[in-house]
């Protein structure tokens, strides 16, 4: 009897062992990763079918199975609107199966979906929005910011020029979060580097004329005009400038430039800029075989934001598989474990407060003549260390951050 007991007991055991991880391994027999992209607007070149693309070469790179069980890649147009935006979150999250969500390329947007991920512990990867709120007060134990943020690449660029000794500032900044995340954090850059900003004026996003934006930075007699915007927005004030001859005598600094946004600008009026980025697709053999694989396919260079969605929806499979589940907290939790080094990242790891740190590099736009071909735009000037280019934690405002 008593023998017949323990087999029955070791029996049940071993049914709990193998069904019980099972349970906790791969929720609805699969792995679905959302790419709520802009598909359609002015973010679409550096994000959009790019980004379901970069998604899809990392699945299948990884073999397209985790832990056994299949991945699926989904995706959908946020339309720049953080209601439409938060509203599919919801729908992918709570009706649809979907386990991840990733690029969310608008501020607003990442941080609505950030709220939704931090109530349902489900994973959101930022990779293509820029407001530093995502890991300060919409930080969320689920929530990672993988690529740039306002502050990385304002500090390069800004202490560059200040090293210049060129210490009259004026900002011309998109108006919405990230703009005005981004001029706060300039205008203090430029103060602790001993200048002054002169000026600050909000353009409507998308706007079509920067005339009269323009006409008050020029009239501030400002030494550098910096840009808070970002893709057709930074394109097109570049071009106002060089129509108003502003080039002639004013420093334009970028903020956020995309690879594609040097390539709509031509190098003619591209050369000389200088800001910062967190990829170059010429920086190695690894970069250069990845990105070549990509043009193949998209038959254009990837921008830091589709390289990061590879590198994040690779870095993220390959903790699925080390944590055994899909769990939310406990992905992100083996995420904060990593060291990531790819073809986007070089000294990459998650902090608590959700920030991908990484290196980043401070680049000048070539001119025609430097330029070796197609898609050869950057001259690397310098490389930050990622514990330099992002924000301390000390200074963070997150509620995980442990002070």
């Amino acid at each position: 009897m008593i023998s017949k007991n323990i087999a029955v007991a070791a029996t049940t055991t071993w049914v709990l062992m193998v069904f019980g991880a099972n349970a906790a391994g791969i929720s609805d027999d699969r792995v679905r990763i959302g790419v709520l992209s802009d598909m359609s607007g002015q973010y679409s070149d550096s994000g959009g079918r790019g980004s379901v693309e970069a998604a899809r070469m990392a699945v299948e790179d990884f073999g397209a199975k985790v832990l056994g069980k299949s991945v699926e890649v989904v995706f959908a147009d946020h339309q720049n609107k953080a209601d439409i935006g938060g509203a599919k979150a919801r729908q992918w999250w709570d009706a649809e199966g979907v386990d991840m969500i990733i690029d969310l390329n608008n501020s607003a947007i990442a941080s609505a979906v950030n709220v939704l991920a931090k109530e349902r512990n489900k994973i959101a990867i930022a990779t293509g929005a820029l407001s530093n709120a995502l890991t300060n007060e919409f930080c969320a134990p689920t929530a990672i910011h993988y690529t740039v943020d306002s502050y990385s690449i304002a500090s390069a660029a800004v202490d560059a020029v200040l090293k210049q000794g060129k210490k009259d500032w004026f900002i011309i900044a998109v108006d919405y979060s990230y703009g005005k995340v981004t001029s706060e954090i300039i205008t203090n850059f430029v103060k602790e580097g001993g200048g002054r900003v002169l000026g600050t004026v909000y353009h409507p996003f998308n706007a079509g004329d920067f005339s009269s934006f323009l006409m008050q930075a020029q009239a501030s007699k400002a030494q550098v005009v910096a840009l808070a915007n970002a893709t057709n927005d930074s394109i097109n004030t570049i071009k106002g400038a060089r129509e108003f001859g502003m080039n002639k005598t004013t420093t334009i600094v970028p903020q956020l430039m995309y690879i594609n946004d040097v390539h709509g600008l031509g190098l003619e009026q591209g050369q000389g800029l200088v800001f910062a980025t967190a990829y170059y697709w010429d920086r190695n053999d690894e970069s250069r075989a990845w990105a070549q694989k990509y043009q193949a396919r998209m038959k254009k260079m990837p921008s830091m934001n589709q390289a990061s969605i590879y590198s994040a929806v690779t870095t993220y499979l390959k903790a699925v598989e080390q944590a055994q589940t899909d769990d939310g907290l406990a992905v992100a939790g083996q995420m904060k474990k990593m060291k990531i080094n790819d073809v986007f990242s070089q000294n990459g790891y998650v902090r608590e407060d959700g920030r991908m740190v990484h290196d980043m590099f401070l680049v000048q736009v070539k001119s025609p003549k430097e330029s070796k071909g197609p898609w050869d735009y950057y001259k690397v000037l310098d490389t930050i260390a990622g514990e330099k280019a992002f924000q301390p934690l000390a200074k963070s405002s997150c509620y995980l951050v442990k002070k």
